[in-house]
Order: structure tokens, then C-alpha cells, then sequence
């Protein structure tokens, strides 16, 4: 063991192997000996050895734990619920088993048999705990059900009555225990009776969690729309905090609720259960300023009250109410609220809430307001004045912020932006002086000034300024030298990068990110979507197994959350677990990655190192099968991960995530179709009997090529969705999502080439089936679809010629989409090679049986069916246009290692002596990328170039 422990797995084996030779039957060391075997590769031996073991039904400790280990290292759990169901047999009246057995039905989320095991150790321990297992229990098969009615009439109904027997018993002694009784009462929607639970002696448990009873209570009162408790209560909270802003919103909501009602409180008794109620807007006005007044004397500064005062003058508005005018200006009140916060770097999120209460006509001086108060000052007459201190600078950032946000810098023409991009990295320069003691993981004060001086050069780069990106990068190269874990810098220069080709400097910059756990979902987009549509391959497989391995794993792991919240009574968070890990399984990420892996992997290995059976199998893939949940995709990305400072109609709205959501699923129904086409191939190839129809139908091998054309229909239908989607022209803002490879699909020729290429497999199956004699015409039709396959190839390649990077007027342009298509091309000819080796393994039987025919009749003058000199011409052709495209790369390859880069005019005004070297490594990283991306797709399209060799009849 201590050696499986320090990971020495062979020694293990030869200790467990001596132990045997001594002690044939010690089954411990067998197991042991196994787990080495697992960990060495060799788990076919591993798994016939721990069946040795188990069929003999152990009960001792260490192999039932040891085989545990073995199976969870397998990704076996439902193997371990039968090692426990056959030792609790044999020994009925231990806890430590059936709590084992119950654990084991909890990783395989068998809720009707943990039930049952729950309630099998109530009987021999009467412990509370187990009895709420069991409770639990009912309650998942009530969430997993899917028949709601189901739910409701008896999972549900049977957990209540069990709770309602301990309570009458009055044996409920823990917290976990009321939590319990209340989320079956609300699942049931019952409630008043939750209600009573919280309020009632019940809820004097509740006491982990702060304020739990009154957040219970409040959320009840809203779900039986109960305004006059909500409000009594908010109003309470309040009283006690005043900065808790959601009973703000909860107060403000149920004043209006209760005005619309018309609600009046009764005149002798309580207002309501809980206390006084406010139901007139004059109520609410003086209740907040009583809170500013009471702010005034506490010991330290509260947001919420002045917050909640512009909180109510935007719902008063929203009603057309004139009442405001009892509660100031919103530009004076925000204007105050900046003299209080403004060295905070919450003010600017704080006031981004309230902006549209400001007419547009007072942004300028509104600003303009806020600057005379900044203490900045200037070292002469004509510098720019700046901060003294790390407070100043806060404020003074707040206010550029805020700029940013009403437009005002939108709104100014190139010079000026320019000379608002100069003063911005001045101040950032300065500011570095008050970071000077930052730790590396530290962020510098002056960050965001950098970020908005990128904002607004990636403005005039969208105008068609094209050296204003390699200003972008300059300066964040040189803000991420300074500032080293700002994930602001990284993630936006990601997105440059991509956006002009260059994907080596990001597998870096990402790494560096060290994007933990779920962030593989939320953020993982950003490295998935460009490396393989750039040409870097390796990288490309790389970043799908990092996301890949996260998915895989999220199963493992949420099981073993469950367990953990079982064991200590956590009971509402197993539901919150369970939806994780559905949500997780049906990310629109995770099938996206799936998806292109396996292509990818087809397109490095199949026909290469294996035959494409060989690929297809070891990936278990199959054409009938699709494992894409489409109807519960999520789209968990974090679209939102790029600060942006920009208005709202400059923003990324709901709309663009509709829209992109879309569009990713279109792209995504293209992709699994053509991946599940290509699967089909090789199922075609061995399967044709005697050409006699009536047989082959009965062999199942029709319903093979039924498949396929089934498939290709829907290919055809998702590519007319597409174009249709694609029509809109739809503009994403340049932060928001990145557009799918679709257009650049379609646009370039590489759709209607692989779609022809499926109908044509089609065309040979029916020549397979009808045989060569009288077949003339499917023959026709097979050597047109040659032709006009060479000719789409050739436009394909065509529109893959031109520079990669270009010098223009002293700046450099890339062009990624002539990277985009040059992979298109390489993909689309080696589906023309699957095909074609499907083509010859039709026709090579055809021509032995016809040479033998030739030697029998002793004639010299059998003609050759027409299809075999066309497949000869295609492929000789093939051969031609694949070696020019290597030719075409060669050249490519030549043009950017001689791309003298130093001799681009960096006299340009805008650099400063320091930015100059921040240029040079940035121009540097795009040529060396490129090169890169040339260079694997080159060495991909030589293998393939090697396989269309071999393919002469």
C-alpha cells in the first residue's frame, strides 16, 4: 500500500505477487495488486483480477475499501453499489455498510434505492440523520421525476408526512432537519405552512445563517403577495442596517405594490404581523431621509441610504410621478455622492446605475462639476495637472470612467481622441509611482487608465485607423510588464491577438490566466474558437482537452459533493449540485468541444497514422448516434468578462447573446452533421454482398447509406438555416462575442465542396450496388461530380492566395481570413481523401474481376468502364493541386521569415522611445504566429499529400 501511496505502482506488484505466492486467498492483495495493474495501463488484467475478488462477496474492511478505490479509479461507481448490497447481506446489522451502500447509490444517483438504504440503518441505528436521508431522498426522485403531477401527489406528499411524524413525535433536533421541512413544504407550494414552520418554534433553529429566519419569512410573504408583512418587515431590517440594499428594493417594491392596492391599515389592531406599514410615497420619502440623517452620525460612511434616495427618484419618474421635487436633483445628489465616495473604486459602478436620470444636455458640465473638486496640480503652465496622492488619482479615474460611459469621448474626431490617448498614458505613467510597493500579484492604481486609452484606439481601429491595434497591443504589452496578473490586459489582448490572426501568443497569455474549474466553461471560448481556425493544431488539441478534462471530471467531483452534503446535513444545496451538474452536461461549450476535437483528431490521425475505421472506432462514434442535448443547450459563457465602459447602445445587449447563441448553434448542427457523416464512411465500405438488392436490404446494410442521406438532408437543411441567420449581417460590439467560422464557411467554398463530396458517396454506393454493366449513366454522373469537385477545390485554393501580412504605408495588415480558408482547404481535401478511399475500395474489386475476365477470354480488348479513368484523372488532379498548395505554403513561408519588420517606420509621432521596444516583440509575436500557422498546415498537408499516393487503382 505505501508503495501504490507514493505512486511506485510496478513495486507494488511484485510485493503483492510475493504476498500471494505465500497466501494464495488473501484477497486485500489481490485488489492491491490490481489498483497497480489500473495505474500501470493494464486494465483489462486489473478488472478480471478485482472480479476474482469480488464474485467471492468480501467482507472484510480492506479489500471492500481497496476495490472502492479500484472501481472510482475506473469510473466504475455502480460496481460498488454491488460489492456493498452483497456485503450487507452477509453481515445485515452493520451501520459502516449500509452507510457505505447508501454513499454508493448516491454516486450513481440511484434515489428510490437510497431511500430504501436510508431508512434499512434507521431501523438498526435510530439516528436522526439517516432518517433525513431517507427524506432526501424522496425529494431527488421528486426533482429527477419527469412527471411533474408525479412529484407533487407523492414524492413530495410521503417526505411531508415523514417530517410531520417527527415533529408530532417532537424528535427534530437539528437545523439541517427544519431546512428540510421547509423546502418540502415550498416545493409543494404550501406556503402559509412554511410560513408557520419559520415563524414558529421550529425556526428558532435556523440560526447558522445570518439573518435566515427573515429571509425565509420574506421570501414567503412574496410568494402569497402578503405586501403590508414585506414592507413591515423590510422596513424592520432596515431600521437595524440601513445599508442592506436588497430590502431597499424589497421596501420600495411593496410601498408601490401596497399604493396600487390601495391598501389602508386597519384602524384598531397591528398594521400586520410584523409591525408597522408604509404605504404612501411621503411615508417612503421621509423613511430614507431619516436614514441619510442617521447616516450622517455613524461611525463609518454608508452607501445605501444616498443610493436608495436616487433608487426612489428613478421609481418615482418611472411612475410620472412630480413627487421629486421633495427629494433634490439627481446631478446634485450624484455630484455629492462623488465629494463622499469618489476615491472609492465602487463609486463609478455605484452611480453607472443612475446615469440615465441625467438630461444629455448637462453631461459636459456634469463632468466638468466633478473635476473642479479633483485636487489635482500642475508642475508648470501647459502640463497636464495630476494627483498627489493614490485618493486623488481614485477620484479622478472614477470621473475618466464616467466620461467614457455618457459618450463623451465617442463623440470627439481622431485628433482628439489621440490627445486624449497621450494624457491617458501620461497619467498612467505617473500613477505607477504610487505602486511602487505592489507585489507582483498586485494590481497598479492606475491600470484602467491604460484599458481606456486601448478603448479608445480600438474605436479609431474600427474606423479604419489600421495602426491604431498595434498601438492597442503596444500598450498593453507594456501594461501587463508593469501590472503582471492584471486579467483585464491578458483577456484583451487575447482578443486582439485572435481578432488579427496571431494565435502563439495566446496559448500563453491564457495559461497564465490560470482559469480555474468552471472558468473552463465561462471564459474557455476565447482559446477554443481560434486555434484550430488558425492553423495551430497542437494548440488547438490542447485547449480542448484542458476543457474537456474539466467536463469529464465535473461528473466525478458534483458526486462527491453530494455525498459531503449528505454527511453533514447541507440538505438544499444537493439540489443546487444536481442542477450544476446538468447545466455543466448540457453546456453549449462542452458540446462545441467535443465536437471539434473529434474532427480535429480525424483530420491529425485518420489515414495518416490509422485507417479512418480505426479513429472513428476508438472514438466510439457512430452516425446514428447524436449525444447533443439541442433542445437543453446552455450557453454558459461569460460574454460579459471584458470591462467595458461603453453606453448602453454601444454595449453588448440581450439581443447579441440571443443572436449569438444562435448563430453558435447553427454552426455547431454543421459541424456534428459533417463529423457524424464522416463517421459513416467506413460502415459502408465492407458491407456489400452479392449485388442481388433483395438481399442487401435484408442484411441492414441499406438502412447504412439511408443514414447517410438522412444525414446529408439535415446538412443541407442546417447550411439553408445558416445562410438564412447570416443574411441579417448581424455587427457584434467588438468585446462582445466572437462570430463562429460559419461565414468564412460558406463564403469561401468549402460548404458546397464537402456537400458534393457526401453526394457523391452516394452516386458510388448505387454503382457498388448495381454493378458496372449497365450502369453508364450513374458513371456519367460520378466523372461530372469529379470534375466539378477539382474545379470548387481549385476556387477554394484560389481564394487562399495573397499576403499573409502586408506592409502598408510604414504599418503592418494581416489577413487571418486567407488563414481562416487555408485551413478550410486542408479539412475539405482530406474529407475528398476519405471519400476517395471509399471511391477505390469500391472500384479496386471491380477492376481484379474484370482483369480475370480478361485472362479467361484471352482477349486484349475488354474496355475499361469510363468511371475508372475519370477516378484516375481525379486523383492525378488532386495530387497536382494539393502539391501547388504546398508550393503556395513554401512560398508563404518565405515572404514572412524575410518580412524585415525592423524597417517599419517606427518614427511615428504617436511612440514614445519606451513604447518602441513593446512594438517590436508585439509585430514580432504576429510574424512568428504566422509562420507557425504555416508551417502546421504545411507538414498536415504533406502527410496527406503522401496518402493520395497511394490512391492508384
Amino acid at each position: 500500500a505505501d508503495y501504490l501511496d507514493n505512486g511506485n505502482n510496478k513495486m507494488a506488484i511484485q510485493q503483492a505477487d510475493k504476498l500471494l505466492k505465500k497466501h494464495k486467498d488473501l484477497h486485500c492483495a489481490k485488489v492491491l495488486k490490481a489498483i497497480g495493474l489500473q495505474r500501470t495501463g493494464k486494465q483489462d488484467e486489473a478488472y478480471a483480477l478485482a472480479q476474482e475478488v469480488a464474485a467471492l462477496e468480501p467482507t472484510d474492511d480492506n479489500s471492500l475499501q481497496a476495490l472502492t478505490i479500484l472501481y472510482r479509479e475506473m469510473h466504475r461507481p455502480e460496481l460498488v453499489t454491488k460489492l456493498y448490497e452483497a456485503a450487507v447481506k452477509k453481515v445485515p446489522n452493520s451501520e459502516e455498510y449500509h452507510s457505505h451502500l447508501f454513499m454508493a447509490y448516491a454516486r450513481v444517483g440511484e434515489y428510490k434505492k437510497m431511500q430504501q438504504a436510508g431508512m434499512a440503518l434507521y431501523k438498526i441505528v435510530p439516528k436522526n440523520p439517516y432518517y433525513f436521508w431517507s427524506v432526501m431522498s424522496l425529494i431527488m426522485q421528486s426533482i429527477s421525476a419527469q412527471d411533474e403531477n408525479l412529484s407533487k401527489t407523492m414524492f413530495l406528499p410521503l417526505a411531508e408526512r415523514m417530517v410531520e411524524k417527527m415533529v408530532k413525535e417532537d424528535k427534530i433536533e437539528a437545523e439541517a432537519e427544519v431546512e428540510l421541512y421547509y423546502m418540502i413544504l415550498e416545493r409543494l407550494e404550501k406556503y402559509k405552512e412554511a410560513l408557520d414552520v419559520v415563524r414558529g418554534k421550529l425556526g428558532e433553529k435556523l440560526t447558522s445563517e445570518l439573518q435566515s429566519r427573515e429571509n425565509k419569512c420574506m421570501a414567503m410573504y412574496k410568494k402569497l403577495h402578503r405586501w403590508p408583512e414585506c414592507n413591515a418587515l423590510a422596513r424592520r431590517l432596515l431600521l437595524k442596517n440601513s445599508d442592506d440594499w436588497q430590502f431597499y428594493i424589497t421596501y420600495f417594491d411593496s410601498v408601490f405594490q401596497l399604493i396600487d392596492e390601495s391598501w389602508t391599515p386597519p384602524a384598531e389592531e397591528e398594521h400586520s404581523l410584523e409591525g408597522e406599514v408604509h404605504c404612501s410615497i411621503e411615508q417612503a420619502v421621509s423613511f430614507i431621509e431619516e436614514r441619510i440623517t442617521e447616516e450622517s452620525k455613524s461611525s463609518r460612511p454608508l452607501r445605501g441610504p444616498y443610493l436608495a434616495k436616487l433608487e426612489l427618484i428613478r421609481r418615482l419618474r418611472h411612475r410620472g410621478c412630480n413627487d421629486e421635487y421633495k427629494l433634490g436633483d439627481p446631478e446634485e445628489l450624484m455630484f455629492q455622492y462623488f465629494k463622499k465616495f469618489g476615491d472609492k473604486p465602487c463609486c463609478f459602478t455605484d452611480l453607472k446605475v443612475f446615469v440615465d436620470l441625467l438630461p444629455p444636455s448637462q453631461y459636459t458640465k456634469f463632468i466638468r462639476q466633478l473635476l473642479d473638486v479633483i485636487p489635482l496640480a500642475a508642475a508648470a503652465e501647459n502640463e497636464v495637472a495630476l494627483p498627489g496622492d493614490i485618493k486623488a488619482l481614485q477620484q479622478h479615474l472614477c470621473v475618466v470612467q464616467l466620461s467614457r460611459l455618457l459618450g463623451i469621448y465617442h463623440a470627439m474626431d481622431k485628433k482628439q481622441k489621440l490627445a486624449v490617448v497621450r494624457e491617458l498614458m501620461l497619467r498612467y505613467r505617473h500613477g505607477l509611482e504610487f505602486g511602487k510597493s505592489c507585489l507582483k500579484t498586485e494590481l497598479q492604481f492606475s491600470d484602467y487608465y491604460c484599458l481606456l486609452a486601448v478603448h479608445l484606439l480600438l474605436d479609431l481601429w474600427l474606423e479604419g485607423e489600421e495602426a491604431a491595434v498595434w498601438q492597442c497591443l503596444t500598450l498593453l504589452e507594456e501594461g501587463l510588464s508593469h501590472s503582471p496578473s492584471n486579467a483585464q490586459f491578458k483577456l484583451l489582448l487575447i482578443r486582439i491577438y485572435c481578432r488579427l490572426g496571431a494565435f502563439e501568443p495566446v496559448s500563453e497569455l491564457y495559461s497564465s490566466l490560470d482559469a480555474k474549474h468552471i472558468q473552463h466553461d465561462t471564459i474557455g471560448y476565447l482559446l477554443t474558437r481560434y486555434a484550430g481556425s488558425l492553423g495551430h493544431y497542437a494548440a488547438a488539441s490542447q485547449s480542448c482537452n484542458f476543457a474537456l478534462r474539466f467536463f469529464h471530471s465535473n461528473q466525478k467531483d458534483t458526486s462527491e459533493y453530494i455525498i459531503q452534503a449528505y454527511k453533514y446535513g447541507a440538505f438544499e444545496k444537493i439540489p443546487e449540485f444536481i442542477a450544476f451538474r446538468n447545466r455543466l452536461n448540457s453546456s453549449l461549450h462542452f458540446a462545441q468541444v467535443r465536437t471539434e476535437r473529434m474532427l480535429l483528431d480525424l483530420l491529425l490521425e485518420a489515414n495518416i497514422s490509422t485507417s479512418l475505421e480505426e479513429s472513428i472506432k476508438s472514438m466510439s462514434l457512430s452516425p446514428e448516434e447524436d449525444d447533443i442535448p439541442w433542445k437543453d443547450l446552455r450557453d454558459n459563457r461569460d460574454l460579459t468578462v471584458l470591462f467595458s465602459w461603453d453606453p448602453k447602445d454601444r454595449d453588448i445587449s440581450e439581443e447579441h447573446r440571443k443572436l449569438s447563441l444562435e448563430e453558435e448553434t447553427l454552426w455547431l448542427r454543421i459541424r456534428s452533421l459533417t463529423l457524424r457523416l464522416v463517421s459513416g464512411l467506413p460502415t459502408l465500405a465492407h458491407t456489400i454482398q452479392p449485388k442481388n438488392s433483395e438481399k442487401t436490404a435484408e442484411n441492414g446494410v441499406s438502412s447504412k447509406i439511408d443514414t447517410i442521406r438522412a444525414l446529408l438532408q439535415q446538412l443541407e437543411a442546417a447550411v439553408d438555416s445558416g445562410k438564412k441567420f447570416l443574411e441579417q449581417k448581424i455587427q457584434y460590439p467588438v468585446l462582445g462575442p466572437p462570430p463562429t467560422r460559419m461565414a468564412g464557411f460558406f463564403s469561401n467554398g468549402s460548404c458546397q465542396c464537402q456537400t458534393s463530396l457526401f453526394y457523391l458517396v452516394s452516386d458510388i454506393y448505387e454503382l457498388d450496388t448495381n454493378g458496372l454493366e449497365d450502369s453508364a449513366e450513374i458513371q456519367e454522373r460520378i466523372g461530372n461530380s469529379f470534375k466539378s469537385l477539382v474545379e470548387r477545390l481549385t476556387d477554394l485554393f484560389n481564394k487562399c492566395k495573397g499576403d499573409l501580412i502586408e506592409v502598408r504605408d510604414g504599418t503592418l495588415k494581416t489577413h487571418p481570413n486567407l488563414l481562416e480558408n487555408l485551413v478550410f482547404f486542408v479539412e475539405t481535401i482530406s474529407i475528398a481523401l476519405w471519400v476517395s478511399s471509399y471511391c477505390d475500395s469500391v472500384l479496386r474489386p471491380f477492376k481484379s474481376n474484370l482483369q480475370k475476365k480478361k485472362k479467361k477470354k484471352k482477349e486484349s480488348s475488354v474496355a475499361m468502364p469510363p468511371v475508372f479513368t475519370h477516378f484516375l484523372d481525379y486523383v492525378t488532379e488532386l495530387q497536382t493541386l494539393t502539391s501547388n498548395v504546398i508550393d503556395h505554403i513554401k512560398g508563404l513561408e518565405i515572404i514572412l521569415t524575410a518580412l524585415k519588420l525592423e524597417e517599419l517606420s517606427l518614427k511615428d509621432s504617436l511612440l514614445l522611445q519606451e513604447e518602441k521596444k513593446f512594438t517590436k516583440t508585439v509585430q514580432g509575436k504576429v510574424q512568428s504566429s504566422y509562420h507557425h500557422s504555416v508551417q502546421e498546415i504545411g507538414e498536415l498537408l504533406k502527410k496527406r499529400l503522401d496518402t493520395i499516393k497511394k490512391l492508384k487503382i
